[in-house]
């Protein structure tokens, strides 16, 4: 039998929810307001779920993207994927977003560029971005980091190496970057590409540890006190 698995990403101001069985995409959601994650996500679920006339506890895993990425918006979804594993007992999947991203790029450009690097860039104000950066079998070469971005970024691997840029935050990198190795891709992931990876990992029985799987901010996260 084939996994049915749920896919949560809202990580970033797109969010998308998405459900496969094998490698088929059952039904997909889309939102792209960012301010509406919270309020998306369960009726999101539901309408999948009763569009395909299923049940939850027929799903085999949930996969969520785990970050980095909008603060709010990896608690919503990560909440939402572990209290459904938590209720319903399954394993939990959890993938970097940054690599999700890639993977969506790669899919872009691949078939034209299939020695390109790829380097995802989530925009996180001002010049600065969560980045990594992965070779074309989406090994990680360079973890996921906060860069401030300037016209040398990556320049010890650009004068040699193809790389193609995605993400919120490459069209500011655009603006300050004029060299023949950098590519820009405009493609917007969603949770059909976390679904790829996924699978993959679904079938290695590569499960995040339910109890201790938390979002992957890469930057500590600071919440004013509330005045008495």
């Amino acid at each position: 039998m084939l996994p049915l698995i749920l896919h949560i990403d809202t990580a970033t101001a797109y969010a998308s929810i998405c459900l496969t069985q094998g490698d088929s995409i059952l039904g997909m959601r889309v939102s792209p307001d960012q301010k509406q994650h919270g309020a998306f996500v369960q009726p999101a679920i539901q309408g999948l779920m009763l569009e395909n006339d299923l049940d939850l506890s027929a799903l085999d895993a949930i996969a969520v993207s785990e970050g980095p990425g909008s603060y709010t918006g990896l608690r919503v979804s990560m909440a939402s994927a572990k209290g459904l594993c938590y209720a319903l007992d399954k394993p939990l999947i959890t993938i970097s977003t940054l690599k999700i991203m890639a993977l969506a790029a790669q899919m872009e450009k691949g078939k034209e560029y299939t020695q390109a690097f790829y380097c995802p860039l989530i925009d996180a104000r001002r010049m600065e971005v969560f980045t990594a950066l992965y070779n074309a079998h989406l090994s990680e070469i360079e973890a996921a980091s906060a860069k401030i971005l300037d016209a040398h970024s990556f320049s010890e691997l650009i004068d040699n190496q193809l790389i193609v840029f995605s993400g919120t935050g490459a069209p500011k990198f655009q603006a300050i970057l004029n060299h023949p190795n950098a590519l820009f891709s405009g493609v917007q992931h969603n949770a059909s590409h976390l679904a790829i990876l996924a699978k993959e990992s679904f079938e290695k029985a590569a499960f995040a540890n339910l109890a201790y799987a938390e979002p992957y901010y890469l930057k500590a996260f600071y919440s004013a006190p509330v005045k008495k």
